[in-house]
């Protein structure tokens, strides 16, 4: 017995001592955690996780693989906190609502998936679909489909003609009473019992369409659409079942009263006053600005027919002022994350919000960790993701040019590793 012991103890160290190592030499290393670049540097990599990180370029022994980027910027995988990944802008959107069925939405999921992902988003939230969504990142975990981490909301909860009540612009005939089920409520009660529908559904957290928005086809693009009483119930239920929470808001009061309620994040913020930015702080509420899809939905509602007559005038009013709105929050003291609303615009174009977020006044050093470091410890995934160190999984993206001189070259990435899987070289 004893013997046996022994044999199979030797046989692990065996194993052990030849276990495939990857070392990355990195010309330059943004790590997540201080704000320069760290000159030859090598991470050294085994199976899925990082298990060191080393001055200079550590020599090759045994089997290790050397990964050459030593002319290249690296740092850790990308998170957007904001995707739909179901779905991407297009001028039929509206009647594809009715000749779409799941298997349509989830083959193109897939393809979105992938884009996101050699984009250098090893991870994403997002907020907001038929649950299809819940259905890609099984798939993605299981290793079915390429794709980034998925953190998913399932099916936005909505009041009763609200931002994400999903009949809305349906002939009277089709529309229906959509319950908590299908994430429209009216109640605390019912509140209650659709954050544990979503969680029955697998969701990981909770979205909310706290005021009217733009692509929803209603008038109406920034009233508050729920009681105070409703969003205590939903942000209530939502930590007891261990889950946090985002809230699509545009307009003033429905923004307070999110925040006021205890909301994680507030997104998109257009309208959002120097009074609420203070009550931000003050909660430690999170910014999710998504200048990306502002920008996107201005433009295009200058094409015509592209979007539905109700949504026009609101992306040309919405759409030009969130890039203004994140100059004064940074500037006051909010604390901002990144996220893009990617699928309001073409997937995989997540990283222009970097450059959008520069012209806005945020040094590149600070949106970057907004992708990195602020968005792991939103989703409490500091100890795996957002920064590159011993003991953290192995999302690693490398560029040709050094970020914190020309942001712009993030849009453009040459590595895209994840799970210590190369996708991207």
């Amino acid at each position: 017995m004893i013997r046996s012991l022994l044999f199979l103890i030797s046989c692990l160290t065996i194993l052990n001592t030849y276990a495939q190592r990857t070392l990355i030499h990195c010309g330059n290393l943004l790590d997540g955690k201080g704000n320069n670049t760290q000159p030859q540097m090598t991470i050294v990599v085994e199976g899925n996780k990082i298990i060191s990180v080393e001055r200079g370029f550590t020599k090759q022994s045994g089997n290790d693989v050397v990964i050459d980027l030593s002319t290249k910027t690296v740092m850790p995988g990308f998170i957007d906190m904001h995707v739909h990944l179901e779905g991407e802008t297009n001028k039929d959107q509206n009647i594809q609502r009715f000749t779409f069925n799941d298997a349509d939405i989830a083959f193109r999921s897939t393809l979105y998936a992938k884009k996101t992902l050699m984009a250098g988003f090893t991870t994403v939230r997002d907020l907001g679909g038929s649950g299809v969504n819940i259905s890609l990142r099984n798939a993605v975990n299981q290793g079915i489909v390429i794709g980034p981490r998925i953190i998913t909301a399932g099916k936005s909860i909505a009041t009763t003609g609200g931002h994400a009540d999903p009949t809305n612009g349906y002939r009277k005939d089709l529309m229906g009473d959509p319950g908590p089920k299908e994430g429209v409520i009216n109640s605390p009660e019912e509140a209650r019992q659709a954050v544990r529908q979503r969680y029955k559904d697998g969701s990981d957290m909770i979205k909310i369409t706290a005021t009217g928005g733009v692509l929803s086809i209603a008038k109406d693009g920034s009233g508050p659409q729920f009681t105070d009483e409703e969003l205590k119930a939903i942000i209530e239920t939502a930590k007891d079942y261990g889950m946090h929470t985002a809230a699509h808001a545009h307009g003033m009061e429905g923004m307070k009263r999110a925040v006021l309620a205890g909301i994680t994040t507030i997104e998109h913020g257009t309208k959002m006053t120097d009074e609420i930015m203070d009550l931000m702080k003050q909660k430690g509420t999170f910014y999710v600005p998504t200048i990306s899809a502002g920008k996107f939905v201005a433009e295009q509602a200058k094409v015509p027919g592209y979007y539905h007559p109700l949504v026009v005038p609101k992306a040309l009013e919405i759409g030009p002022q969130i890039q203004q709105t994140v100059a004064k929050a940074y500037k006051r003291g909010v604390k901002i994350a990144f996220g893009t609303d990617a699928g309001v615009f073409p997937h995989g174009d997540n990283a222009k919000e970097f450059a959008y977020m520069v012209e806005a006044g945020i040094p590149p050093i600070e949106a970057i960790k907004a992708a990195t470091v602020t968005n792991a410890g939103i989703l409490g995934m500091a100890d795996r993701i957002g920064t590159i160190a011993a003991g953290k999984l192995a999302d690693i993206v490398a560029s040709d040019e050094n970020p914190l001189t020309n942001i712009k070259t993030l849009e453009k990435v040459s590595f895209v590793m994840k799970d210590g899987v190369v996708y991207k070289n």
